[in-house]
């Protein structure tokens, strides 16, 4: 078995997922996030005790962005060429 090399340990800064405001309240708003608009919206404004907005602080460190929890980068294979590139890059690539 290919061990792959990462430099790192994998650390995300949050696992869980930005929902959208009153998701929980009202049944026909989905949980998937929207940013809120509204003039007097609390999260908008940011006051303690509300929901996080995403931002570009919570975003993965640079060395292991994208690299799955094995440990590889995903690849997709379109051709015979990119396959004799994975035969160099094996302990990068999956």
């Amino acid at each position: 078995m290919v061990k792959p090399v990462v430099p790192k340990r994998i650390v995300k800064k949050r696992t869980k997922k930005f929902t959208r405001h009153q998701c929980e309240l009202f049944k026909q708003i989905g949980t998937s996030w929207r940013k809120p608009r509204g003039i007097d919206s609390p999260v908008r404004r940011r006051y303690k005790g509300q929901k996080a907005m995403p931002n570009k602080g919570y975003g993965s460190d640079r060395s292991t962005k994208f690299i799955n929890p094995s440990g590889f980068k995903h690849f997709p294979v379109n051709n015979v060429q990119d396959l004799y590139m994975l035969l160099m890059q094996n302990r990068k690539y999956a």
